[in-house]
């Protein structure tokens, strides 16, 4: 979601007039401005045992925030709390147009996964059509909506959301690619250029099932000397670096740095991810552009973004068939898979591609729907700042 939000800004400030304001959760309040960009953090808590995420709560001071920036356009990835908060401002500023999107298929990831192994499947599964329809109520109240792929919006389309936008997120090609390969950064990992370097890159936690993608690893044959780096942060990252001390496991943590990231995809050999609700998947199109075949799960995105001349795809909770699908993209490195998976990245994703959809056409359908302003001209005298798109 970071990634996505700091592309847009870029896009928004270099190929348009309009000014762009974020209201994000932070450490305490604080507005700053630099040019036509403003950021507005808003004090919020730490999500406990995920310190790099916080709970945006204080709906009054995401008000106040509206009332300060006065958008035209406010576009919310929020499905709970923050999406109301809107609709209330819109509701006394009813010229201000709202867009949603669809980036987390909440009622699989959150309600349907939270509640099977506690009131059991059935319970889990009526109380996510629960949650679907909630979010159908939701968001047919937006002037736009849109998802991350054709199956989301299929199925939203059926609850009742007329023709729902689908937009399809990028990757920087020219940051991530097997130019930024490093050995320095093999030999730091300890692993020889002649051995598979797998990575993992996302929350170290039960949702992203990173200890599955642990397990698969180690069933790979011991004398292939693989190792694995496992990105990011999460609930499950002590625990697993305390398990796996005596591996060629690694935790380096959370990478802010977008340079240091695309050096680590371009200096590994295979993408490996385990989560079954990925919604886009953006991490895995960054790794297909650094020229990594991908092993993962048969579900959610995956399955529009690796198709089988790119990786192997298997069965979800399977760690077996994961070790079994790695090995086999790893015996398959010469045949030109991660020059077909930069290709691929290279001719499909890209962040222009994204936001000229979301501007251009997305943001203008619902400007039009609400008061039947549009966006057009922007990309015309960039240096007149004349909309706001919060």
């Amino acid at each position: 979601m970071k990634t996505y939000l700091l592309e847009k800004r870029r896009f928004i400030l270099e190929r348009t007039a309009a000014n762009h304001c974020l209201i994000v959760p932070g450490e305490r309040d604080r507005i700053t401005r630099e040019g036509r960009a403003t950021t507005i953090e808003i004090a919020s808590p730490q999500v406990p045992g995920s310190p790099n995420y916080r709970l945006l709560l204080r709906t009054k001071a995401v008000l106040e925030a509206f009332r300060y920036a006065q958008p035209n356009l406010i576009e919310c990835q929020d499905a709970y709390n923050l999406p109301w908060t809107a609709l209330y401002y819109r509701g006394r500023n009813p010229q201000t147009a709202l867009v949603a999107g669809y980036h987390t298929d909440f009622p699989s990831v959150y309600v349907e996964r939270y509640l099977a192994p506690r009131a059991g499947a059935y319970v889990a599964r009526q109380v996510k059509r629960l949650a679907y329809r909630y979010a159908a109520n939701l968001y047919q109240r937006f002037d736009g909506f849109y998802t991350l792929t054709q199956m989301a919006a299929e199925h939203y389309g059926a609850l009742g959301i007329d023709n729902p936008f689908i937009l399809s997120l990028g990757a920087d090609t020219s940051l991530f690619t097997k130019a930024q390969r490093s050995e320095d950064l093999r030999a730091r990992v300890g692993v020889p250029s002649s051995a598979p370097l797998l990575i993992y890159a996302g929350r170290i936690d039960y949702e992203k099932k990173a200890r599955l993608v642990v397990e698969a690893f180690r069933k790979l044959p011991p004398s292939w000397n693989a190792s694995l780096v496992m990105l990011g942060d999460g609930k499950d990252r002590l625990a697993l670096m305390s398990e796996c001390a005596d591996e060629n496991i690694h935790f380096p943590g959370f990478v802010d740095d977008r340079e240091t990231l695309a050096a680590y995809f371009a200096s590994s050999d295979i993408y490996v991810s385990a989560m079954e609700n990925e919604t886009f998947g953006i991490s895995v199109i960054e790794a297909q552009a650094a020229g990594l075949p991908v092993v993962g799960v048969r579900a959610g995105a995956m399955i529009d973004r690796v198709p089988p001349s790119l990786g192997r795809l298997g069965p979800c909770g399977d760690a077996d068939a994961m070790s079994a699908n790695i090995a086999a993209v790893w015996m398959d490195r010469l045949s030109g898979i991660g020059e077909r998976a930069r290709a691929h990245a290279q001719e499909n994703f890209s962040w222009p591609k994204t936001f000229e959809k979301l501007i251009f056409e997305i943001y203008p359908a619902a400007l039009k729907k609400r008061s039947g302003a549009g966006l057009c001209g922007l990309l015309d005298q960039p240096q007149r700042p004349r909309a706001q798109a919060g």
